[in-house]
């Protein structure tokens, strides 16, 4: 009787949402054919330039840029960040100059100056020495997309590091101290875990940020995957090509990292589950262990 009295929840209907739906995606079928057939868009050439040698390495430098600047403007990061957590009114303040002023230059801005410093110091080194080099010399386009990337993302870093480490429940940490958990133990098991899944999500956004910006190096001639892109069509004059051909190599590293990003934060997020449970193979505090 219970099974013939069960009551079946229905769908309540949608015609509106379904309506929608249809209406989005016809207009988005209708844009990619339009893009698709139109006869500007030479699909030939954009075929023969993807795996060009010349865009490869402009592939090449723009992933180097990338890798380079966000292990630097992390590690740069999480300096500042504790200099902010600091108790010294002197270090604080001066993490937080370094992010105000880094974070309200516009990131351009900050490239053109660095490519253009021998304009402010045409040499570097000690005047009277051996040591003297010729700034252009050192800060080349490469040199000047290292320095304005790094110094940008650490500022970034440093407030995302900051805010997950904040984010920490300061009962938890004193609680952990009571129990007789040493610096490292406290790191490891209650803090680590708990800042890292505030941590990840915005650091990896700022990586894939990171990644796009990395195209505004074309500015200062960095030899990135833009700039091997406007030498080619500067001279074919295939214009829309070339920066298709840029376009599907940034769709794809960021399709990447998204995908990777999305299997780090499961995985901390099971891993900051189980951190909280004891292990057998671990001593017990001294104030448990003498209870």
């Amino acid at each position: 009787m219970a099974a013939q009295n069960e009551i079946r929840a229905k769908p309540v209907p949608r015609p509106g949402l379904w309506a929608l739906t249809v209406v989005a995606v016809l207009v988005a079928a209708f844009l990619v054919w339009t893009f698709a057939s139109s006869p500007n868009v030479h699909w030939d050439v954009i075929a023969n330039y993807q795996f060009a040698d010349a865009i490869l390495q402009g592939l090449l430098v723009t992933l180097k840029l990338a890798v380079i600047c966000e292990i630097t403007g992390l590690l740069l990061g999480i300096g500042l960040a504790v200099m902010r957590l600091s108790s010294s009114r002197v270090l604080s303040w001066l993490s937080g100059i370094y992010v105000w002023v880094f974070r309200s230059v516009p990131l351009l801005v900050q490239l053109v100056l660095w490519f253009n410093l021998g304009l402010l110091f045409p040499h570097i080194g000690i005047s009277g020495t051996s040591f003297v080099v010729e700034t252009n010399d050192i800060i080349t386009g490469f040199v000047a997309a290292i320095l304005g990337l790094t110094l940008h993302e650490a500022a970034y870093n440093a407030e995302i590091v900051r805010g997950g480490i904040a984010a920490v429940d300061r009962g938890q940490v004193e609680a952990a101290q009571a129990l007789g958990m040493n610096r490292a133990l406290l790191l490891r098991r209650v803090v680590l875990p708990q800042a890292l899944r505030v941590i990840v999500p915005p650091a990896g956004n700022q990586f894939i940020s990171l990644l796009k910006n990395t195209s505004l190096v074309a500015f200062i001639a960095g030899g990135d995957l833009l700039s091997t892109a406007q030498n080619i069509y500067s001279g074919n004059f295939e214009i829309i090509a070339l920066l298709i051909v840029a376009s599907l190599w940034y769709l794809l590293l960021v399709s990447i990292t998204s995908f990777l990003q999305g299997r780090l934060e499961r995985h901390i997020g099971r891993s900051s589950a189980h951190s909280t449970k004891p292990r057998r193979d671990e001593p017990a505090p001294a104030a448990v262990a003498g209870a």
